[in-house]
């Protein structure tokens, strides 16, 4: 198969690189495999072997790409520790009439990828930012999650302690769209668990691992199940994770507190751990002990905010 760049494509390369002519560069987002190295467009390739350069997240991860493809082209760093130095050099470049594709290690960039600030000073400076649409690990565990996809909201990476996850997820309990992140092999077990200490266990998620490559796993079930089945299967603990939340229902009958009951919770987490202070409250107001939890997790970090 001929990966050769089409005569039309090459039309629009002359016209833009011609030093003859007085126009600007652009620059081309281009969306990479997220691990099927078939997951790539004709498009994507014809940009990638005709731009002048290539900004990667890691040129020595998107070199594997490159030479699958016979692309040769200069390859550039723009990663997190250098994007804001990097970003005005390249925009330098653009502004001489040189094109370049901005690349991450996978899928499309920007999305929990570096490169925001090239972008923001590229389209300040009035120049041309051109999507090449592509592989991106969110809509393909979506497409093949069977949860509600009209609505949903991606929030990207977790924090990375467990205080500020449990927090993330009470702030969520009570979304009613479904609602998506990534996370690490690293961190999935104790990801789950603390998920488990604050969403209902029979509520419905999407484990979606390794997605497009040989041990690719989508999995559905309760959060109690997924907690089971990550914690008794290493296997369930490697690779990269896109993790779905069915929302909740729209009327589930919780009981709420009263500003009351808040206050007396208030008045014991002055003096007790939350463990203390959720259970006495239990005992003097009756409130259900996962909704005082919930609530004193939530006052918690108002302390941290204050500080």
């Amino acid at each position: 198969m001929s990966y050769g760049l089409t005569p039309f494509f090459i039309a629009q390369v002359l016209i833009m690189t011609d030093s003859n002519v007085n126009v600007f560069g652009k620059l081309y987002i281009v969306a990479t495999p997220i691990g099927n190295l078939a997951d790539i467009s004709f498009r994507a390739i014809e940009v990638l072997k005709a731009v002048a350069m290539i900004a990667a997240e890691d040129t020595r991860h998107v070199k594997m790409l490159l030479q699958h493809y016979g692309i040769t082209n200069k390859l550039v760093s723009l990663h997190q520790h250098n994007e804001d130095k990097a970003s005005g050099v390249l925009l330098e470049k653009l502004r001489e009439g040189l094109s370049i594709a901005l690349v991450s290690d996978a899928g499309t960039p920007l999305l929990s990828d570096p490169g925001m600030p090239l972008v923001k000073l590229v389209k300040k400076a009035g120049l041309d930012v051109v999507p090449i649409p592509g592989a991106c690990a969110l809509i393909t565990a979506l497409s093949a999650a069977g949860m509600p996809v009209t609505q949903f909201s991606f929030e990207g990476f977790l924090p990375r302690t467990s205080s500020a996850r449990k927090v993330f997820f009470t702030e969520r309990l009570n979304l009613t769209k479904t609602w998506v992140f990534y996370e690490s092999c690293h961190r999935i077990l104790a990801c789950l668990q603390d998920m488990a200490e604050v969403l209902p266990l029979d509520r419905e998620i999407v484990i979606a691992r390794e997605l497009t490559k040989l041990h690719e796993t989508i999995v559905k079930m309760s959060l109690s199940e997924a907690l089971a089945l990550v914690s008794n299967n290493e296997n369930m603990r490697k690779g990269e994770f896109v993790i779905i939340v069915d929302g909740a229902e729209e009327d589930d009958g919780k009981q709420l507190m009263t500003s009351e009951q808040e206050k007396v919770l208030r008045i014991l987490m002055r003096e007790c751990s939350i463990k203390t202070a959720v259970a006495m409250c239990v005992e003097i107001t009756g409130v259900r002990k996962k909704i005082l939890y919930q609530a004193a997790l939530l006052i918690d970090q108002e302390k941290i905010y204050l500080v």
